[in-house]
């Protein structure tokens, strides 16, 4: 049996705690588990440890990424024992860093494809480029500095020079190994980078700290306001599973209530036969009706992508309501329960097809959540009754209007029940010119800044 280095056990619980702090179901005995496969694959071979830990940890492929980040502060790649000091300065760092001799050797590594002289190279790009703060010694590494001063992503023509100069059989060669792939190794290194600058910031700052704050998130635990195009993309895709799993539960939580309450006095009525002992419980049976949903979504500015997201969450989600119908608002509303239907396909254009088709508009593009109320309390009154449960998606900032509390009130009186569903912090719902603390006088308004959030709003807010 292999010797676990000193130190190993502590990394892999700290491992397994920056796992589940970013949300990933680990228990006691999977992290056991990972233990016992560390001790079987030894601890010589980095990429063996990888995979077995990945084997025993993870329950989704979409997880793996996130493992990768995390694994790479806590195993770092510069050094086979998980005790060794990488603190030290590399060459490159010890002084000015010859920026165009690295580009060239970058660009050999590239065309061969050499993964331990890329690792080596990005080490060196982070230590002579990446260092920012006081000298000899950095307070800190950036890798948006480093990529910005090295510019791989400008060595595709040089690169593939080396290829066609290198090439053994002919054109054919070249040809297979086409710029896509060439583009593939950049990226790679660039996430190489990224790696080393985050393992020396650990080194300074600490490795919990570092994995719970510069470590990206699965795609379900991504701020919706501060989320980029390429997270959002990736959010989406996870519509349809997380709708899928949502309709498990509702749908369980139905036939629980179908079975009733016991009927205490039934139940002692019939204990009369077995000498006022109640052995067999009546329940009241009820036949649960699927609530109708009314959505009312401020399409306007950062907040648009959490609106976005919880409409084609609820379209996919369409079959556990007897009705549904989405209104959005910018400082006008409109009905977009068609659109919704239709953005089924295109989820990615569903926003733009929303500001497009729909009338949101007035005189003025600014959200005012005081005139868009009113004008849904006048012309859609019809769409909220005694059945329905109403969300109001947004993040109550009023553009310093009047935000029109009497209607939201009359709103409230004809639903069954409103939730307000806000993407910003409860810290920051007195400030400037929202209107939250005060809507919150009148509906349920609750934080929701992710798609974790709001499923597990959506699965404990809807009745049965």
């Amino acid at each position: 049996m292999t010797t676990a280095p000193a130190g190993v056990t502590h990394r892999l619980t700290g491992l397994v705690h920056a796992l589940r702090a970013h949300g990933l179901s680990i228990g006691t005995g999977e992290s056991v588990d990972a233990g016992h496969a560390l001790e079987a694959v030894g601890f010589t071979d980095r990429e063996r440890m990888r995979e077995a830990l990945a084997a025993t940890l993870l329950h989704k492929e979409g997880q793996r990424p996130l493992f990768d980040r995390v694994f790479d502060l806590y195993f770092p790649l510069t050094s086979t024992d998980p005790d060794a000091d990488t603190s030290a300065p590399s060459a490159a760092s010890a002084g000015e860093c010859d920026t165009a001799a690295l580009r060239e050797r970058l660009a050999a590594a590239l065309a061969a494809d050499d993964g331990s002289a890329l690792t080596r190279l990005a080490g060196e790009a982070v230590g002579g480029l990446g260092g920012y703060g006081s000298a000899p010694d950095s307070d800190g590494w950036s890798s948006y500095q480093t990529l910005a001063r090295l510019r791989p992503e400008t060595l595709l023509a040089r690169v593939r020079a080396m290829l066609r100069d290198a090439a053994v059989g002919g054109p054919e060669f070249t040809d297979r190994l086409t710029d896509d792939e060439i583009r593939r190794r950049i990226e790679a290194f660039r996430e190489r980078v990224r790696t080393e600058a985050r393992r020396r910031v650990a080194e300074r700052q600490g490795r919990d700290r570092v994995a719970r704050r510069a470590v990206a998130g699965t795609p379900d635990s991504v701020d919706f306001l501060l989320a980029g195009r390429a997270q959002l993309d990736e959010l989406r895709t996870t519509v349809r599973p997380l709708a899928r799993k949502l309709a498990t539960r509702l749908a369980a939580r139905r036939r629980r209530a179908a079975r009733g309450r016991i009927d205490l006095r039934r139940t002692l009525r019939g204990s009369l036969s077995t000498g006022g002992v109640p052995m067999r419980p009546v329940l009241r049976r009820r036949r649960p009706a699927r609530p109708e949903l009314v959505l009312l979504c401020d399409v306007s500015g950062s907040v648009a992508a959490f609106a976005n997201f919880t409409m084609l969450l609820v379209q996919a989600l369409h079959d556990q309501f007897s009705r549904v119908r989405v209104f959005a608002f910018v400082n006008r509303v409109d009905e977009v329960t068609d659109l919704i239907a239709r953005g089924a396909a295109d989820p990615a254009g569903l926003g733009a097809r929303i500001l497009d088709e729909a009338v949101l508009t007035g005189w003025h593009g600014r959200s005012d959540y005081g005139t868009a109320l009113g004008e849904f309390d006048e012309r859609y009154a019809d769409a909220v009754g005694p059945r329905t449960v109403v969300f109001v998606l947004g993040d109550a900032r009023t553009n310093m209007s009047d935000p029109n509390l009497a209607a939201l009130k009359r709103i409230v009186g004809r639903a069954r029940r409103v939730h307000w569903l806000n993407p910003e912090q409860p810290a920051l719902w007195s400030t400037g010119d929202s209107a939250a603390l005060a809507y919150a006088e009148l509906v349920d308004m609750r934080p929701c800044r992710n798609a974790r959030q709001l499923s597990d709003l959506i699965g404990r807010l809807l009745p049965v």
